[in-house]
């Protein structure tokens, strides 16, 4: 299978303290790599868990909150200064491009590569970034300033064939191609071979949806139904309700809801407070609606 990782590069709320890192991670698809956010600190954390980030195909940013965007004019310099070559695209919502274009003017006027900044309206659902085998939709999302969650999906791929059955109808090379878009195969002797005796289903695609900061929304359902894996925001405990609102975040218990309704595969929980020395706190609250939680921690792979 081709690979699908996640990589969590941090996962705390706010600040950085000796325990968390602000919010980022990367996602490796088939060797393409995407940043979501770009905390302070990105670079060293990167280093440390022997990240090669030169080969970045795109930086998805959420929102322009510093514990989500420090980081990232010193990647932008760091990779002309590694000789990049290829253009970047970074992505976000408002005020992207009034804040980072100036600065990219100044401290990135002699890169050997393209920044592209693209602005996203965060208000609906758009469609950012296609390839042959990946799309990455924005979802919208309720923060205190503009805020978009990203989706991340694999396009459907033709059904596997059956080397088996190739070999026992003597079907040649040249009408594999043929098959996995789904045509029977005629013998000599006029008997046809159904489609579904030469190939078996192609795995399902796979998806990852990364959703912070915000508020409780359950208008998110629809858009993440069947993910295969969420990451979702538990900021706070559900005892701190009344701050989750106020500072328009989730609890952990608000995630594991989500998670629950929008039947995803498994649920990830992180930009905790750091008012929580202990985690498992917020991993004990969203398990009781949603047994398939686990704790964001830095330099935790997930595997799809």
């Amino acid at each position: 299978m081709e690979k699908f990782d996640i990589h969590i590069i941090g996962c705390g709320a706010a600040l950085p303290t000796p325990r968390h890192l602000c919010s980022t991670q990367i996602v490796n698809i088939r060797e393409k790599l995407f940043m979501l956010d770009c905390a302070e600190g990105t670079q060293l954390a990167l280093r440390q868990q022997r990240l090669n980030f030169s080969n970045l195909q795109a930086i998805l940013l959420t929102h322009i909150h510093g514990d989500h965007v420090f980081g990232l004019l010193g990647m932008l310099s760091t990779l002309g200064l590694l000789g990049r070559g290829q253009e970047l695209h970074v992505y976000g919502p408002s005020p992207l491009c009034a804040l980072f274009q100036p600065q990219i003017d100044h401290f990135c006027a002699e890169s050997p590569y393209s920044i592209i900044l693209h602005e996203i309206d965060p208000r609906e659902p758009h469609l950012i970034y296609e390839d042959r085998s990946l799309t990455i939709t924005s979802l919208p999302l309720t923060h205190r300033v503009p805020c978009c969650g990203y989706l991340l999906k694999e396009k459907p791929t033709l059904p596997h064939i059956r080397r088996d059955a190739i070999d026992f109808y003597h079907i040649p090379v040249s009408q594999i191609n043929n098959i996995k878009a789904g045509l029977d195969w005629t013998c000599p002797d006029g008997t046809v071979i159904p489609n579904n005796r030469l190939t078996t289903p192609a795995a399902p695609p796979r998806s990852y949806a990364y959703c912070t900061d915000t508020r409780f929304r359950p208008q998110l359902v629809p858009l993440l139904q069947d993910v295969t894996c969420l990451y979702h925001e538990a900021t706070f405990l559900s005892e701190q309700l009344p701050l989750a609102k106020k500072t328009h975040h989730s609890t952990a218990l608000q995630a594991a809801t989500i998670a629950r309704d929008a039947q995803a595969g498994r649920l990830i929980i992180g930009h905790f407070s750091s008012r929580y020395k202990d985690e498992s706190l917020l991993l004990q609250e969203a398990r009781q609606l949603f047994a398939n939680t686990i704790l964001a921690e830095e330099g935790l792979k997930i595997s799809l």
